[in-house]
């Protein structure tokens, strides 16, 4: 290797052949350029591309191979098999918090959630950096929905930008390409389609560049107002909402299909998750807005759903394939979170993850590999707003006494008191073992009070306070 080291011409007989200088400079900044070239093409044929599908409020129960009876799911079921199923697998309870987590490695209370500051450092920015071409589709919700650009998808890494700032909770949605506005719609059931397209074209695009790439799907359904195209509706057991996630299931296909057909498969890493639990405590509310229609998911054996600290809140589906990397027909219960994408990303990649803040995921390749079966991941803590409510460590869950910060649509709120549970045992948290493990209740408690809190709080809430700057 020449990196580090000079190149002396020597005088020859006292006098220095310019001319000969000249051609072996040349020759050697030639023979340089064209290493590098070649190191380049190699690097990007060695690296792998990257394909986030982050689908919003799907619960842990609505996929075919996660136990539902009443949803067809054969495309992502198809996934599964051609990879590994992860049944410990934890986003956060709502949806901004879980895209702050998953674009940073770091809990909400550093990331900031919907008050995502410009400050933080994305897995995006530092692919980028690394040469990677960049694209976010979908739901961004981390600028607290609203266009400030030193917060939206172009100033946090990615090349490029369709989607929306926020949710559509009012049965709307308000595009941007880029930085710049494109449009609206009220018609629900276009937009998986509409994202699916987008999506499959940027990865056409980019079949014949010379570099890996980075592809963030962050679908807008199933979440709050839904709705099926007509090739899909009433056509499932499970309702509206089952329709939904059938058509989901077909346009992830879709994605799938163009991954294979340009000869990407084996150097892409798709991953499907979602970003919380489903919203199945707001059935009051989401069956009025809908006629009657069933428009929420199922936690299948987990207690709870969408914004609470019980497991139905923030353990989610989780899908890999990266074929001959990722083994094929595995089931793992190992503890694993999309905290861990960004120091995961760091040792597949090539980048460095930040070593001036705190990164709370830990490196998972080896359990991505198969080479491990308990990962990497000790801990997991469970958050509701800026309060913590819980840990887990190993098979144990501590739920800390005292919690106040609720959802208000949560309605199982537990005791007030201590709560233990033995998730190998009861994952449905059904029984409190607290009296008898106090050995393991302190040891828990322990940790909790281990945590490393930020100096500093972000605001929780979904939109800007009214007359404050943000940074």
């Amino acid at each position: 290797m020449l990196e580090g080291r000079r190149l002396k011409i020597l005088p020859i007989g006292g006098t220095m052949f310019r001319q000969g200088r000249s051609r072996i400079v040349a020759a050697v900044a030639g023979g340089l350029l064209a290493a590098f070239v070649m190191l380049g093409r190699a690097w990007a044929a060695d690296t792998p591309n990257i394909v986030i599908v982050f689908t919003d409020d799907q619960g842990y129960g609505d996929l075919g191979c996660y136990g539902s009876k009443t949803i067809r799911t054969p495309r992502i079921d198809r996934l599964a098999e051609e990879g590994t199923r992860f049944t410990s697998f934890y986003a956060q309870i709502v949806c901004g918090p879980s895209r702050s987590a998953l674009l940073t490695g770091r809990y909400p209370v550093r990331s900031g959630g919907w008050s995502m500051p410009a400050s933080e450092i994305t897995i995006a920015e530092l692919l980028q950096r690394s040469g990677y071409a960049t694209c976010c589709i979908g739901k961004w919700d981390v600028s607290n929905r609203a266009a400030i650009r030193p917060r939206m998808p172009r100033a946090k890494g990615f090349d490029y930008f369709w989607g929306t700032l926020g949710a559509n909770d009012d049965g709307r949605v308000a595009f941007h390409k880029n930085d710049e506005p494109a449009g609206r719609t009220s018609d629900m059931a276009s937009l998986t389609r509409i994202y699916t397209d987008e999506a499959i074209d940027f990865v056409r695009t980019n079949k014949n560049k010379e570099k890996p790439f980075l592809l963030y799907l962050a679908h807008t359904m199933v979440h709050s107002v839904i709705d099926a195209s007509a090739e899909f509706k009433g056509k499932s057991q499970g309702g509206l909402y089952g329709d939904t996630v059938e058509e989901l299931d077909h346009h992830t296909g879709r994605l799938l299909d163009a991954i294979d057909e340009l000869g990407l498969r084996d150097n892409t890493i798709v991953i499907f998750t979602t970003d919380n639990g489903p919203w199945n405590n707001m059935q009051d509310v989401l069956g009025p807005r809908h006629g009657g229609a069933i428009a929420w998911g199922s936690s299948g054996p987990l207690r709870e759903g969408k914004g609470s600290t019980y497991e139905g809140g923030s353990r989610v589906p989780c899908i890999v394939r990266w074929p001959g990397n990722v083994p094929a027909g595995r089931t793992s219960d190992a503890i694993f979170s999309t905290l861990d994408f960004m120091p995961t990303f760091a040792a597949l990649c090539g980048y460095k993850a930040p070593d001036d803040r705190i990164v709370d995921g830990v490196d998972q390749t080896d359990l991505l590999r198969g080479k491990s079966e308990v990962g990497a991941r000790e801990d997991f803590y469970y958050f509701s707003d800026n309060e913590l409510h819980g840990v887990r460590v190993g098979k144990w869950k501590l739920m800390l006494a005292g919690r106040k910060s609720f959802y208000g649509y949560v309605d199982d709120r537990g005791s007030k008191d201590v709560e233990l549970y033995d998730l190998e045992a009861d994952v449905g948290e059904k029984k409190n073992v607290a009296a008898e493990h106090p050995d393991e209740v302190a040891k828990l408690s322990a940790r909790a009070k281990a945590f490393r809190w930020p100096d500093r709080l972000h605001e929780p809430r979904i939109r800007l306070p009214a007359k404050k700057k943000q940074e």
